[in-house]
Parts: structure tokens; sequence; C-alpha cells
């Protein structure tokens, strides 16, 4: 096997495109060349597309992930994640999204950081719940057969 060391990467102008410092944190040149992007930290670090069988069988079922050891479901629309790999710590973003596949006008469907404890954002668990709102603004608890999140932030 053989190995490629360098430090830099340059375009034929002379500029450094990509840099690899030594504790290997990838630094590349962004789209306006004036700034550059810490690789790593860019990157998306958890990601899920799961299924929580919205038709009262309670089988839940990941779809496809990344950095996903276990999910736990806590009841309707209340789910646990474990991190394969954790987070720094509970300072990271989440974004979800989920489909409600009966599809009623003026239903809004969220998917969540579940409220009331620090615990539910944490670095190794994060507790997730899914609900929809009505137009009246009533929120209801709902096991959603697609749903989807991201998670960015610092590995632990």
């Amino acid at each position: 096997m053989s190995n490629l060391l360098v430090q830099n990467i340059k375009h034929t102008n002379n500029t450094t495109s990509m840099a690899i410092d030594t504790s290997g944190q990838v630094t590349i040149r962004g789209e306006g060349s004036a700034t550059t992007t810490n690789l790593q930290q860019g990157l998306c670090k958890t990601w899920c597309d799961y299924n929580a069988e919205a038709d009262g069988t309670g089988n839940m079922s990941l779809a496809d992930s990344f950095n996903v050891a276990s999910l736990t479901d806590n009841g309707t629309g209340d789910y646990t994640f474990a991190h394969t790999n954790d987070m720094a710590s509970g300072n990271y973003v989440f974004l979800g999204d989920s489909q409600y596949e009966t599809g009623t006008i003026g239903s809004v469907t969220t998917v969540k950081i579940k409220s009331g404890s620090s615990g539910n954002k944490a670095a190794a668990t994060m507790r997730v719940k899914s609900e929809y709102s009505n137009t009246s603004g009533n929120c209801t608890a709902y096991d959603y057969a697609q749903q989807q999140f991201a998670v960015h932030g610092d590995l632990a």
C-alpha cells in the first residue's frame, strides 16, 4: 500500500484549494474563493429515515440511517434515538420532517426534539416527538409512516 503525504493541494494558479492540518482537519476553499470551509464541521453527523407504522401494529423500523445505534418507541409520536458515535454535547442542530399519510388540508406535521427535559437533547441520545396541528392549533401526537431527521454539530 502506498501513502500520499501532502499538507496542501493547490490549483494550477498556485492558490491553495485544500489544506490538511496535523490533526487531520480538512479545510476547503469556498465557492467565491475568499473564504474556507472546515469539511468535518460541515458534514451531517446523524440522519435517519424511519417508519413508525401508523397502522396500529406498533412495529417501528429504520428504512435507512447513519450514526443511529437504536430507537425506542416510548408511545404514540414519542421516540428515543441513540447515536452510534456520541455528539460532543447537546448543543447540536436537529432538523425533522414527516408525511401525514391521510393528508388533512390545513394540517401541519412536525418532528422535533421533545420539550420538558434537558436530557431529551443529550450527547448520546435524543428524544423526538411527532405530531400534527390542525387549523385551530390543536396538536395531536401521531405515528407517521414516513419520518426523517438530520443532526448537525460536533462529534465527541
